[in-house]
């Protein structure tokens, strides 16, 4: 009986850790085990940082709303308890892309919420 050896699955391994480190500098895109290192932390590196992106955007978003709600006196977190009270389900996302590319629906949507915190005041 015939000793069983990993020489195409070692092969098959290989060329896959290599083909992943395609474009990367001198040794790591070259030589299997810095290859293997190196495509171990990219990939760790871009699971951490899908998660990091959306909090980024959120913060952007969140930035953004305060600059345009601010202009018009009201404090983000005010604007965001009105919106909530009065029904509105538009999300940050939306919110700033008004904010930014158009102003006067935007301006509509503020002038809704400080209508509806000067029914509370």
């Amino acid at each position: 009986m015939a000793r069983a050896k990993s020489s195409v699955a070692r092969h098959k391994r290989h060329k896959r850790v290599l083909k992943a480190a395609k474009g990367y500098v001198g040794g790591r895109s070259k030589l299997y085990r810095t290859a293997k290192e190196t495509v171990m932390r990219a990939r760790q590196y871009s699971y951490r940082d899908r998660r990091v992106r959306k909090r980024d955007f959120r913060r952007l978003w969140i930035t953004r709303l305060t600059a345009g709600v601010r202009a018009s006196g009201l404090t983000y977190s005010k604007f965001i308890a009105a919106l909530k009270k009065a029904g509105v389900e538009l999300d940050r996302k939306i919110l700033a892309e008004l904010a930014v590319n158009d102003p006067d629906t935007f301006q509509r949507i503020i002038d809704l919420a400080k209508h509806n915190t000067a029914k509370d005041g």
